[in-house]
């Protein structure tokens, strides 16, 4: 996943050190029940669309962008699902990121799926039975996003 140019300048200064980042994470659903999974370039691992948020970004924007960015789709946000801290990851080059990761179920709007940038190998709409195998987590938020509405879910 290319860093964004705030990430490039930081990691200037500290190199591979841990870095506390904002993320966000959408489960995207269409009106057939299917939910959006792209396969990441960097570990070849299927997942939900995921993303850094810029600076004074907000999630749910950040989110829409990233969606689209990566996968040419328009999809809005409808509620939180989850917030919680993911991580530490290691990435190929050796830095060292924690996530504090915020999950929107999403409902598509329009656009069809494809690859749309070089974060990502395929991209996808699938059904809730035939998921590939997903980064860890991720299968966690598609259950939790499709549970009934609730308050947001955060460990204490």
């Amino acid at each position: 996943m290319p860093a964004p140019d705030y990430v490039l300048k930081l990691r200037k200064k500290i190199g591979t050190d841990p870095l506390w980042v904002p993320g966000v994470r959408g489960v995207v659903m269409d009106a057939g029940g299917r939910v959006l999974l792209a396969q990441r370039a960097d570990n070849r691992q299927w997942a939900l669309v995921s993303g850094m948020l810029e600076p004074g970004e907000q999630p749910a924007r950040g989110l829409v962008r990233e969606i689209f960015e990566e996968t040419a789709v328009v999809a809005e946000p409808e509620r939180v699902v989850s917030v919680g801290a993911v991580g530490p990851f290691t990435y190929p080059n050796g830095d060292v990121c924690e996530f504090l990761d915020v999950v929107f179920l999403c409902r598509y709007v329009s656009g069809t799926a494809r690859v749309n940038d070089d974060e990502s190998l395929a991209v996808g709409w699938f059904g809730l039975d035939e998921l590939p195998e997903l980064m860890a987590g991720h299968l966690t938020s598609i259950h939790r996003a499709l549970a009934p509405a609730e308050a947001a879910h955060f460990e204490p």
